[in-house]
């Protein structure tokens, strides 16, 4: 189970797709930004 202050996969596929759409504000971008640096990520190999 994720951590509950994860960002979820629904909610980084929106933030994804805000990041790339050219008409979106500088502060939707920020957001979007701020909530995909919150992803939980894969771990690396090793």
């Amino acid at each position: 189970m994720a951590h509950p202050k994860t960002t979820g996969k629904k909610a980084a596929t929106a933030a994804s797709k805000t990041l790339r759409d050219g008409r979106t504000s500088r502060t939707s971008k920020t957001a979007a930004g701020s909530s995909l640096s919150q992803k939980h990520g894969r771990k690396s190999k090793r």
